[in-house]
């Protein structure tokens, strides 16, 4: 797979901006004739790999994984999520409300789902799409699809799912969210309406307003990439709201890496970046879920 040093910087932007809905395919394609051969060509490698999204292989022994639907009375009414845990379970878990990108529940998302279930953890990644029939395959249709969807209707499937897993009969009661773009927006959003959310954590996700930064209570870890400059535009006046209100939380940038870093099936993806903040998050889940009430 090509890596982010192979394209050039101003064709990454661009793409982020195809990938976020501020550029359509054919002007992605027009534009980025201006620093290649083939735009369409270059489109196509920077496009997702899915067959790469299996860190975790779904047939681990060691967790168990299934399909399971919810209920999200104000939001999409019923739901589908993608839920894993360890196989054996002698004592009662915490669980991580996993939220994906703004284009469904794709294989990435299911495989860090899986991650967590093998590192300890109850983890549930609920589909936004699946009100409408769910993840299409792949991600120019899903991002058309979750278009389509109410933004507060969504927030209101997260907040359900954060209450499945606090329900679950092999939870602890504590849950925490961690989630990628949209999904770290997302995660964020959790914070602000869940009083009782226990930890969040948010990879290169927009922040919340000052006012409501206010109403956050769980523990904040942020993961932002160096070369993000939408994204990290907003973190300035979110740190000042966070500090205003005393909140805990740490930021980590990881210099020179791109938006979606953490994605292992795109070009943007940085390994050694992508490590490290999965075991500070990984790390930071611990700390704050594993109290919980056996």
């Amino acid at each position: 797979m090509a890596k982010a040093g192979d394209f050039d910087p101003r064709l990454l932007t661009l793409f982020d901006g195809y990938v976020h809905g501020t550029v359509s395919r054919r002007q992605f394609i027009d534009q980025a004739a201006a620093f290649t051969v083939s735009g369409a060509a270059i489109l196509a490698s920077l496009s997702p790999d899915y067959a790469r999204a299996n860190q975790v292989d779904p047939e681990d022994p060691s967790i168990s994984v299934s399909y399971k639907k919810y209920i999200s009375p104000n939001g999409g009414g019923e739901m589908r999520g993608y839920f894993a845990r360890p196989a054996v379970i002698d004592h009662k878990l915490p669980g991580v409300v996993v939220v994906h990108e703004n284009r469904g529940l794709n294989p990435y998302i299911e495989d860090v789902v899986r991650r967590l279930a093998v590192a300890g953890f109850i983890a549930f990644g609920p589909d936004a799409l699946w009100p409408l029939g769910g993840y299409p395959g792949t991600d120019d249709e899903g991002r058309t699809m979750q278009r389509e969807r109410d933004g507060a209707e969504m927030v209101e499937d997260f907040v359900a799912a954060v209450g499945f897993l606090q329900d679950h009969p092999d939870s602890n009661g504590s849950v925490g969210s961690v989630g990628f773009c949209f999904g770290g927006g997302m995660s964020l959003r959790l914070a602000v309406q869940v009083a009782d959310l226990d930890a969040a954590v948010a990879f290169y996700g927009r922040h919340p307003s000052a006012e409501d930064t206010a109403s956050i209570k769980a523990p904040l870890m942020l993961h932002h990439a160096g070369l993000d400059e939408r994204v990290n535009a907003g973190w300035p006046a979110f740190e000042k709201a966070l500090k205003a209100n005393n909140l805990d939380y740490a930021n980590y940038e990881y210099p020179d890496v791109n938006h979606g870093f953490h994605n292992d099936t795109t070009p943007r993806f940085d390994e050694k970046s992508a490590a490290l903040a999965w075991r500070r998050t990984v790390d930071h889940f611990n700390a704050h879920l594993k109290t919980g009430a056996s």
